[in-house]
This record gives structure tokens, C-alpha cells and sequence, in this order.
């Protein structure tokens, strides 16, 4: 099993990230990126579909138009795990 991240891992992870926001009273990570037009959201998506699923570890999203929001947070976990960092990590390497 995963086990949740203590408070200075979490602070080390978070410091890894780009503009990510941590949410305490969940114990999870979001990040809101915005892209020119529904096809750019749509690709992007698509790329971390496709990330997730190669880490086997999924997030909670939503997209509107231009608009995706991610949130991670390990399920199994209770909170904030390294695989949420991880898959973070990813996205933003996608994002790049």
C-alpha cells in the first residue's frame, strides 16, 4: 500500500512543482491550466491520459472549454502520496 506523505515530504515534493496548489483540508495537489481553445485542453488531456495510465495512478479532473483542473490526491492513501508527486511531475513535464 502507498502510504501518505508526512509534512516535510510533502513540503520537498510540493517544491518540485510548477504552480501547484496544495489544498490542506483535503490532503491534495490542483493545478488549473488554461490553453487556447477546446482542441489544445483536449490534446493535453489526452497526453496525460495516457501518463496516468502508463503510472496506474488516475486523477480527479474536469475540463470546460480552455480549462482543465487536476487534482491528486491517493485515494488509497488518505492524502497526498509520492505517486501524486509524481504523476505532477509528469503533467508538468508534458506542459513544458
Amino acid at each position: 500500500m502507498v502510504e501518505k506523505l508526512s509534512g516535510k515530504e510533502r513540503e520537498t515534493g510540493l517544491a518540485s512543482l510548477n504552480g501547484w496548489i496544495y489544498h490542506e483540508a483535503d490532503d491534495a495537489i490542483e493545478h488549473v491550466f488554461k490553453f487556447k481553445d477546446f482542441s489544445e485542453a483536449f490534446a493535453f488531456m489526452s497526453r496525460v491520459a495516457l501518463a496516468a495510465e502508463k503510472a496506474g495512478h488516475h486523477p480527479d479532473w474536469s475540463n470546460s472549454y480552455n480549462s482543465v483542473t487536476i487534482r491528486l490526491s491517493t485515494h488509497d492513501a488518505g492524502g497526498l502520496s509520492a505517486k501524486d508527486i509524481a504523476l505532477a511531475q509528469a503533467i508538468d513535464r508534458i506542459i513544458a
